[in-house]
């Protein structure tokens, strides 16, 4: 067997499973064959175990500290994705409610979750913005027609496939607020205190596909019937603090790295979030610059700075300016079937070098290409 390591490494784009801070990818490489102190791999050790009891104290001690998670909080690893939390939020916060829940639709990830809701109960939808294709969100000072007696309003941040990111929270009084964060976890400060639950598969910003966070308040746990299935039981995981079944131990070993990254190297949320910004202005400079031949779907207003989604003049430009990108290294650029066009995935692990790569191909691209 060729035992040569390819090192070379592509600025890859991808909307998920995204780019992965290279620090961590390292360290995970050090230790593959033997943990530190274990005399095992991290993929072999028991998930109860006193290395991996630890491992798990940290990744939750790092994210509390990452996010500012007051008392009165619970953190969970689970998995299955969002997908399967779209049904586990209602079977847990909604079964059985004399009111319904609240949906905010603002792209499709919020279509998906609406969908299983309405299996569980009863589903009000006062914000769709299906009519323009999900290019906006509503206002942020737009009144919401939100029943006060609501189990939860649910709303998804960021819309990785339209590239539309709230800047704060949806108003909805005292209603539980539930959210999808999956594709700008940790990628900027977050007053969790304002939140019932926020959820978050890891392929984007967190860590590897494999495990999904969930962040819920105390009360909320109340919730979960005693008639569910064990594993769909929120209770069932809070109480075995996450060792209810076998979790993904290596999945949850990446993001203790990748907390540690954002702590120590990168100075934690705020400085993540400022460099998070930065990259997402030099793209969308370049959108605005172009006179038209980058026509960005998102309004300006509600632009994401983790998913950057434009249009060429034709689709024929838009495949050729994907597979010239490609040949420079520059990969997975490729939009959503359903938006078309290019999407660049610029998550917290996507250096600066990467998207400076790409603006500059882009404008090249246009000197050639631009009518």
């Amino acid at each position: 067997m060729d035992s040569a390591v390819t090192t070379a490494r592509i600025y890859n784009f991808s909307p998920g499973p995204a780019v992965l801070p290279l620090p961590v990818l390292e360290q995970a490489q050090r230790e593959l064959l033997a943990l530190p102190g274990c005399g095992a791999s991290i993929l072999e050790i028991s998930h109860r175990s006193p290395a991996f009891i630890e491992i798990l104290a940290q990744t939750k001690s790092r994210l509390t500290q990452l996010l500012g998670i007051p008392a009165g909080y619970q953190i969970l690893f689970l998995q299955g994705g969002s997908r399967l939390l779209f049904s586990m939020i209602p079977m847990n916060l909604l079964r059985g409610r004399a009111v319904g829940a609240e949906y905010l639709l603002t792209g499709s990830w919020g279509q998906y979750a609406c969908t299983e809701a309405r299996r569980e109960g009863p589903v009000h939808v006062p914000w769709d913005g299906r009519e323009t294709n999900y290019d906006r969100l509503p206002a942020e000072d737009q009144p919401l027609a939100v029943d006060p007696a609501a189990a939860y309003l649910h709303f998804t941040s960021n819309e990785t496939i339209q590239g539309v990111q709230f800047r704060s929270e949806p108003l909805c009084g005292e209603v539980p607020l539930v959210c999808d964060a999956s594709s700008d976890f940790l990628s900027r400060p977050l007053d969790v205190s304002r939140y019932g639950l926020i959820y978050a598969c890891a392929q984007k910003n967190a860590g590897p596909a494999g495990v999904t966070i969930v962040i819920v308040r105390d009360d909320l746990l109340e919730r979960s019937q005693d008639e569910l299935p064990g594993y769909l039981n929120f209770r069932s995981h809070a109480e075995q603090d996450s060792l209810y079944n076998t979790p993904p131990t290596f999945a949850i070993y990446l993001v203790n790295l990748v907390a540690r990254w954002l702590l120590e190297d990168l100075g934690g949320l705020d400085q993540v979030a400022l460099r998070n910004e930065r990259k997402a202005a030099l793209l969308y400079a370049e959108l605005d610059a172009s006179e038209g031949f980058y026509r960005g779907h998102a309004q300006p207003e509600c632009r994401s700075r983790m998913n950057v989604t434009f249009r060429l003049p034709s689709a024929e430009l838009e495949s050729r300016f994907v597979a010239e990108a490609a040949a420079q290294d520059l990969g997975e650029l490729k939009g959503h079937r359903s938006v078309g066009g290019i999407r660049a995935s610029i998550y917290n692990a996507m250096p600066l070098e990467g998207v400076e790569a790409l603006r500059q191909f882009m404008r090249d691209f246009r000197a050639r290409h631009a009518g």
